[in-house]
């Protein structure tokens, strides 16, 4: 599954930093694994509810996109947006994790 943060696909939603060979850099990897553990953490809470948008992203895959609600409602993409865990993502937009 993959992460819209309230966003509409193809068009917004979030970035986080990449991790193993997919990172550009050793800060995108560190970045990457403390962004996966705060994620981890989000996603043992009780209550969660997971809303399927309608859409998969373009990779082989084709992981649905989704958006994850706390029990008070706040969105977890949106959340670590918040957090400074993830970035806004737009189409041809690339964020740079490394400087």
């Amino acid at each position: 599954m993959r992460l819209l943060g309230e966003g509409v696909p193809f068009v917004s939603g979030i970035d986080t930093p990449e991790i193993g060979s997919h990172a550009k850099c050793i800060k995108e990897r560190k970045l990457a694994l403390i962004a996966k553990r705060r994620l981890k953490e989000l996603l043992a809470e009780r209550g969660l509810k997971v809303v399927f948008s309608g859409a998969v992203d373009k990779t082989p895959t084709h992981r649905p996109l989704i958006n994850i609600y706390r029990t008070d409602g706040e969105e977890i993409g949106k959340k670590l947006l918040k957090e400074g865990f993830a970035r806004t993502w737009r189409p041809k937009q690339r964020n740079d994790w490394c400087s």
